[in-house]
């Protein structure tokens, strides 16, 4: 145990988590560049698609708003924006391993870097000056306006997918709950803050922000007067599937702590998953929400025949390779291989949900790691997203109903 702890500590002295969510945010910012160059390179419109020329702001913006109409955005800009991202977080992480390096005791004295880097950062997206990326910025802070804020003329596809990316950042959003909490005075990057009393409810809460936002979209989608379908409805209940696993989770802490509690402060060395119910109802709650996600992904967000009755198939069941649809933009061998990762990671992002099971994970990276792949299968994910939205509304132009949804609506 004391050897785990010593790797533990000298992890989290290397790469602290603060500075994990500074990578993983940076990342994030690259991953959308690279979405819209790959898209561009394979002849899609990705901004016309996703109707990211909607970047203008309502009247009641603050002066360092302003509306910049540009009806092809490339993606260079982001790639700049990116670069700015990197350079700057890598630059304040090379000098706390200067000052830390070999020296243990100096990790907590020089915390406030890792807190200089969040606050760059920050200053950084909200300056108003016509420098780093003014408009790229503008349009990334509107659109978190919107998804933030109910929206009465409809949801845009551009807040759909942006939704669904921070829904892969919702550990990331702890995180900074946690982050928080360690560069304060008292706290510590060696070891994650005490989590008891109402504090512990607070990390799942911040988690579960990112689906309430899309369950609510969802729900608009529903309520729309033009709406006849019930497919938003079955995608709200997809996304309040992960409250379950959030939640029920983290009462799993309370478990955790009876357990330790019982045993004199000394956690026992054999496994305790599966001696108690609540264990039991989480496991459920998972895999009905991994599976009922991976079905979505394949049959809805990406419009496959794998998962389909053959009754439901478009185009009169005419079978498709890999069980995929007839009108495919990206070669061939690329869908088998995101659909097998997809399944694969999707089976692991509860797991990344699951605030139990990070009690011993954090110091060793094996959440992190979670948590990069899970940002990568966003990454495969919007491209099929793009791909089949162009799809569908050319099939909706020509009359044709190739694979509209997996339920029915009548």
């Amino acid at each position: 145990m004391d050897e785990r702890w010593a790797q533990d500590v000298q992890s989290a002295a290397v790469f602290p988590l603060p500075f994990r969510v500074l990578f993983l945010l940076s990342s994030g910012v690259l991953a959308w560049a690279t979405n819209l160059h790959g898209l561009h390179q394979h002849g899609i419109d990705g901004p016309g698609v996703l109707q990211l020329e909607r970047s203008s702001l309502p009247a009641i913006r603050s002066p360092g708003f302003k509306q910049i109409i540009e009806p092809n955005p490339s993606y260079r800009p982001v790639y700049r924006l990116s670069f700015y991202c990197a350079t700057w977080c890598l630059f304040v992480w090379v000098v706390y391993r200067y000052s830390t390096i070999n020296h243990v005791e100096y990790v907590d004295v020089f915390k406030y870097l890792p807190a200089v880097g969040v606050l760059g950062l920050v200053i950084g997206l909200v300056c108003p000056y016509d420098v780093l990326e003014l408009h790229e910025r503008e349009k990334f802070l509107y659109a978190i306006y919107r998804c933030i804020t109910p929206q009465t003329s409809g949801v845009a596809f551009s807040d759909v997918v942006l939704a669904d990316i921070l829904a892969s950042y919702a550990k990331v959003f702890g995180d900074l709950w946690l982050s928080l909490w360690m560069l304060l005075p008292g706290g510590s990057l060696l070891v994650l803050p005490p989590q008891d009393g109402w504090f512990r409810w607070v990390l799942p809460t911040l988690m579960s922000v990112p689906y309430l936002i899309r369950f609510r979209q969802c729900l608009t989608e529903y309520r729309a007067p033009l709406n006849q379908s019930r497919r938003p409805l079955y995608n709200a209940i997809k996304y309040a599937t992960s409250f379950p696993v959030i939640y029920l989770s983290a009462a799993q802490r309370i478990v955790v702590s009876e357990l330790v509690a019982d045993v004199g402060g000394q956690v026992r060395s054999e496994p305790w998953y599966g001696e108690y119910q609540l264990f039991r109802l989480w496991l459920f709650a998972a895999l009905i929400n991994s599976l009922y996600s991976y079905w979505w992904d394949i049959t809805n967000d990406w419009g496959f025949d794998l998962l389909r009755s053959k009754s439901s198939r478009g185009e009169g069941g005419r079978p498709h390779p890999f069980g995929l649809r007839t009108r495919l933009l990206y070669p061939l061998p690329y869908y088998p291989f995101v659909v097998l990762a997809n399944l694969i990671l999707r089976l692991t992002w509860s797991v990344k949900l699951s605030l139990h099971l990070h009690s011993h994970s954090e110091g060793s990276g094996i959440i992190f790691w979670t948590e990069v792949a899970e940002l990568a299968r966003r990454w495969m994910w919007v491209f099929l997203r793009v791909e089949w939205e162009i799809v569908k509304g050319k099939q909706e132009s020509l009359g044709t109903r190739e694979g509209e949804t997996g339920f029915r609506d009548d």
